[in-house]
């Protein structure tokens, strides 16, 4: 029988549950919640037995250090445009075929999420995808949520695939005697089987599980459901608008109206940075919605046009110099929890907000006071030289543009790209096939990519997802105050107790299997694998017989890859959210069944590779 907990595993234990019900609430952000636990755990030392020198430990662990180096490395790869000409040609080969496009989608994101990290290849392959779901006739809903799935289960290549992977590999050296870590492709035999078995899964089942949530070939406007929020009105000679400058006139009215083009004669002038004067005689092409434009032109005397179609055509028609543009507020935006106003939106990017879709709904009114949440997709209308002022903030991602043409030309690869693919090539194989760990072959890949000017600086720390970096180190002395005060221990010997007569030990491994998976879901794969590890490998020794710990570390390792349930799961799925148009439950309809084959062949693949019983 197991004894009563002690007082210190009960502290500890409540404040893992305090963790886990915010990371499940979001009431502050992942990092932070994780930033105060380990405050919380300095704080209750007495009890917890975590002093403040070993609270911050995390900011200095190998797994820490290596995935913030790996973050940079990615970076330098992606800058060569290499994942660029990869969508190209991609484009080329499919030739609009569904399966043609279903199959490269699935083909090529699984095996370059294996050495690059997933989510600039899922930012890339999003505005690839979607056009290529234009020319192809089909819903974007059916390609983008398969390219998130297809990034995930590439992760599980190799060591450096994913963040969990890592974390995994840290905590193995700690916990296991004789073990230094996992090698860079020692679980890539079971990898390569959960790939192809998740890809027939993805190419076969997925398609007629996943909704056609957004309709296919439509234009841009009525994606978003906007052409009920689009009017143009005339100035008249004794309106109150004429002989003020556009953008001031609209600033000033505070309304949820919003002007988009200021239109004489035959030339067309893009709001909001115009600094043209309203004169009689103009039409101005505005958004919002009927009964506000009503009351609008009553109050100025503006003449209503007779219902004439506003179209993504006519607001991005090439020579007007406009554009429509798509674009998805990714996992780490710093935008998230703010609203357009706070943030001057407008002013900042040069660019209106005409709608923000949030998974499978679109909010039209409100919206410069709608507070942005991470996945959000915005439809904006801005110039055409304001364009580069999106994709340079690094706040943004991308995904769609009215004036796309379909596939385009192959992009001019870096000079420097066979230098920064020798790099990243030289990292793997070192830390593979030398005595260097792999934090130091990484770090020696961002010293050389700075070196060759493969990148600079500035441009490797903004490549570093910093919230994931202090969730990682805030989140590691809840592992070791598990550990240090017994607490894991004690769940193991429960879980011993009440099901090592009943379950066999593989029952076990796809016990702790499940059990990750499903916090991945929830909370996060790189907090879900360091709370489980520790558990897990106390389980493995406390069983009868000899058992090897290692199995159990795998099944938390490839469980943390499989957060298929959940938008909030993992970064991919949150950035295909809102560009697919999905709904919450579309991902446990597909997901769901994907992590119950997963659960199956990584147990029976775990029990073949590594049977747990020596």
């Amino acid at each position: 029988m197991v004894p009563p907990p002690t007082t210190e595993m009960l502290v500890v234990f409540a404040v893992t549950l305090v963790t886990l019900v915010l990371f499940v609430s979001e009431v502050v952000s992942p990092d932070v919640t994780a930033l105060g636990v380990l405050v919380s755990l300095v704080v209750l030392e007495p009890w917890t037995e975590v002093a403040a020198d070993t609270a911050i430990l995390g900011f200095a662990s190998s797994a820490t250090i290596t995935i913030m180096a790996m973050y940079m490395l990615s970076e330098g790869v992606q800058r060569t445009g290499v994942v660029d000409l990869l969508g190209v040609y991609l484009a080329r080969l499919t030739h609009g075929d569904e399966k043609r496009v279903l199959a490269a989608t699935v083909g090529t994101t699984g095996p370059l999420a294996g050495i690059v990290n997933n989510t600039p290849v899922v930012a890339v392959f999003i505005p690839m995808i979607t056009d290529l779901a234009e020319d192809s006739h089909l819903s974007p809903s059916k390609l983008l949520l398969p390219l998130s799935y297809a990034a995930m289960l590439g992760g599980t290549l190799t060591l450096i695939g994913t963040a969990t992977n890592i974390v995994a590999s840290d905590l193995a050296g700690d916990l296991i005697a004789g073990r230094t870590g996992i090698g860079m492709f020692e679980f890539t035999p079971l990898g390569l089987v959960v790939l192809l078995v998740g890809s027939v899964y993805l190419l076969t089942v997925a398609p007629r599980l996943i909704p056609e949530r957004i309709e296919a070939v439509l234009d841009i406007t009525d994606t978003y459901e906007v052409s009920d929020y689009l009017a143009q009105v005339r100035v008249r000679e004794t309106s109150g608008l004429a002989g003020q400058r556009l953008d001031d006139a609209f600033r000033e009215l505070g309304r949820d109206l919003d002007a988009l083009q200021l239109i004489r004669e035959d030339e067309v002038f893009i709001a909001p940075k115009t600094d043209r004067e309203i004169l009689p005689g103009d039409v101005l092409t505005l958004r919002a919605n009927l009964q506000e434009i009503n009351r609008f032109a009553e109050e100025y005397d503006l003449r209503q046009l007779p219902r004439e179609e506003v179209t993504g055509d006519s607001l991005s028609a090439p020579w007007i110099r406009g554009e429509l543009v798509e674009v998805v507020l990714p996992p780490s935006a710093a935008f998230a929890g703010e609203t357009l106003r706070e943030l001057s939106f407008r002013e900042r990017f040069d660019a209106s907000v005409m709608a923000i879709r949030r998974g499978s709904s679109v909010i039209h009114e409100e919206l410069a006071d709608t507070t942005l949440e991470a996945g959000d997709t915005l439809l904006l209308y801005c110039r055409t030289e304001a364009v580069p002022l999106l994709e340079a903030d690094g706040e943004l991602v991308i995904t769609r543009m009215a004036t796309d043409d379909g596939p385009a030309d192959a992009p001019e690869l870096s000079a420097r790209t066979p230098l920064a693919v020798s790099i990243m090539l030289g990292v793997v194989l070192a830390a593979a096939f030398t005595r260097f760990p792999i934090v130091i072959t990484a770090l020696a890949g961002v010293v050389a990519m700075v070196v060759t000017d493969c990148l600079d600086t500035s441009e490797a720390y903004d490549a570093v997802s910093w919230d994931v970096i202090f969730l990682l180190a805030g989140i590691l002395p809840l592992s070791t105050a598990l550990q240090a005060t017994g607490a894991a221990e004690y769940i193991a010997d429960l879980v011993v107790s009440v099901a090592a007569s009943a379950v066999p030990v593989l029952g076990l491994v796809a016990l702790f299997y499940l059990l990750t998976s499903l916090l991945a879901n929830v909370i996060t794969p790189v907090a879900s694998v360091a709370l489980m590890v520790p558990v897990a490998v106390g389980t493995a020794q406390q069983l009868p017989g000899t058992v090897d710990p290692f199995s159990f570390v795998l099944a938390c390792t490839f469980a943390g890859s499989t957060a298929f349930m959940t938008p909030i799961g993992y970064q991919t799925n949150l950035m295909v959210y809102g560009p697919g148009g999905y709904r919450f439950t579309d991902y446990l309809r597909v997901g769901g069944p994907l992590q119950l084959v997963l659960l199956v062949v990584t147990t029976l693949g775990i029990g073949v590779l590594w049977p747990p019983l020596g």
